[in-house]
């Protein structure tokens, strides 16, 4: 299996390769668009801000790749939100439209929110830091009532970071990359 992590000078880019490396999948970091295109699967890591994600991605064509892919797509965090039509981050910010939806600024609870919380109905708890969240009609489990996954098409999203979530998180991975 060739994994794609995209490279836009932010993210958690470190955490998701160790994380890749301890399920022994090979995976390149990378802001080629031919590389992002042809991988079997592509992940959009999250950390960082979207105006600046997405004028990186604009700017390298990695956003037209993975607007093309038909192979799995994976988005952690931002990355899920960077997916979704518009996200109100930085003043407002068009994503890549894989996902029906935008993010929106989180305002019940703890802001940012940030901490260990299970995901329904999966089981699980994992580690989410973030400030935005995705509404969108793709959810397919929530935190807390905030969306925790999204999919649609050949796109799987998380809000929460696998990569640091432990064993969960790595079980979690590892049945997204089955999907590929």
């Amino acid at each position: 299996m060739t994994v794609a992590v995209c490279d836009y000078g932010a993210g958690n880019v470190r955490s998701v390769l160790s994380a890749l490396r301890r399920l022994r999948v090979e995976a390149v970091l990378t802001g080629d668009p031919d590389t992002v295109a042809s991988a079997e699967t592509a992940i959009l890591p999250g950390v960082g801000s979207a105006r600046s994600a997405m004028g990186e991605l604009e700017r390298t064509g990695v956003a037209d790749a993975l607007r093309m892919r038909r192979g799995l797509t994976i988005g952690i965090c931002l990355g899920l939100q960077l997916a979704l039509e518009h996200t109100e981050e930085d003043g407002g910010v068009d994503g890549l439209g894989l996902l029906p939806g935008r993010a929106v600024r989180l305002s019940a609870g703890r802001v940012p929110r940030i901490g260990w919380a299970p995901v329904e109905p999966d089981g699980e708890t994992y580690w989410f830091a973030h400030s935005y969240a995705a509404d969108t009609p793709a959810a397919t489990s929530r935190s807390e009532g905030v969306v925790a996954e999204a999919r649609g098409g050949a796109f799987v999203g998380c809000q929460f970071h696998p990569e640091r979530s432990g064993p969960a998180g790595l079980r979690y991975l590892e049945r997204c990359l089955s999907l590929a």
